[in-house]
C-alpha cells in the first residue's frame, strides 16, 4: 500500500463514488469561472488598449486620462471580475465530455471572443469620442470615459455562461455579481456627481439626456455577446472537435 501510494499520482482518501462525482463538479465548476475571469479580463483590458492606440490614428485625442484609466482597470474591471469566482455551476456542467488536459484555456472560442467583443467595445466608445467631439460638447471625455466603464458591466453580465442567456439564467442567481456591478455602477456615478471626485477624476456632470445616452450605447456590447450566445447554442460558432466529429458521423 505505502509503495502504491509513493508510486500514484493521485491518491483518492475518499473512494466514496458520490464524494469523486462531486470532486468533479466542483473542480469543472471552478475550471469555469476561471475562464470567465479571463474572458473578461482580457476582452476589457484588449478594449482600453485599441481605444487609447486607435483614436489618435483617427484624428481623435487621447480619450482617457491616466487616472480614468487606472480607475477602469482596478475598479471597473476588479470588483466584477472578482465576483465571477461566486458563479454557480452551470446545469449541463456533468453532461460535458472530459476536457483534454492539454487543451488551451482559450479553447472553444474563447480567443475568438476577446478579440471581435474587445474590437467592439472600442469601436463603441470612439464612436461615442467622435460623435460628442465633433458635435462640440464639453463633456466628450466623461462621456467616453462612462461608455467605456458601463459596456464592461454589460459584458460581464453577458459572460455569466458562455452558451445560456441572461434572461434563461437568472439576473439574480449570483447576488454577489449582481452586487459589484451596482456598486461599480455607484461609483462610476460617483466620479461624475461627487465635486471632489470629479476634480479628481477631471469629469463633469452630465445631463440626463447625456447620461441616458451613455447607458443605451453601453447596451450594445450585451446585446451582441447575447446573440454570440445565441449562434453558439444553434451550433453555427465555435463546435469543438468533438462535436465536429460527432457530426461528420452522422
Amino acid at each position: 500500500t505505502d509503495v502504491a501510494r509513493e508510486a500514484a499520482h493521485l491518491v483518492l482518501l475518499d473512494d466514496n463514488f458520490a464524494t469523486i462525482v462531486s470532486a468533479v463538479g466542483a473542480g469543472r465548476r471552478i475550471y469555469d469561472n476561471i475562464r470567465k475571469f479571463v474572458r473578461y479580463a482580457v476582452t476589457c483590458n484588449a478594449a482600453e488598449v485599441w481605444t487609447l492606440l486607435l483614436a489618435p490614428l483617427i484624428g481623435l485625442p487621447i480619450p482617457l486620462l491616466p487616472i480614468q484609466l487606472l480607475w477602469i482597470n482596478l475598479v471597473t474591471d476588479g470588483l466584477p471580475g472578482l465576483a465571477l469566482a461566486a458563479e454557480p455551476a452551470e446545469g449541463d456542467l456533468m453532461q460535458r465530455p472530459p476536457r483534454p488536459p492539454a487543451e488551451s484555456i482559450f479553447a472553444h472560442g474563447l480567443w475568438q471572443h476577446v478579440a471581435w467583443v474587445g474590437l467592439l467595445m472600442a469601436g463603441v466608445t470612439l464612436a461615442t469620442q467622435a460623435w460628442t467631439y465633433h458635435h462640440g460638447s464639453g463633456h466628450w471625455q466623461t462621456m467616453t470615459f462612462t461608455v467605456l466603464a458601463l459596456s464592461q458591466m454589460g459584458h460581464v453580465l453577458a459572460i455569466r455562461s458562455e452558451r445560456t442567456s441572461l434572461l434563461r439564467m437568472g439576473i439574480g442567481s449570483n447576488p454577489l455579481l449582481l452586487t459589484a456591478v451596482g456598486l461599480t455602477v455607484v461609483l462610476q456615478l460617483g466620479t461624475i456627481y461627487l465635486p471632489g471626485a470629479a476634480a479628481v477624476f477631471k469629469t463633469q456632470p452630465l445631463t440626463a439626456e447625456e447620461l441616458l445616452t451613455c447607458g443605451l450605447l453601453s447596451t450594445v456590447v450585451f446585446f451582441a455577446v447575447e446573440s454570440e450566445k445565441w449562434l453558439i447554442r444553434s451550433g453555427l460558432l465555435y463546435r469543438g472537435r468533438a462535436e465536429r466529429a460527432r457530426l461528420n458521423g452522422l
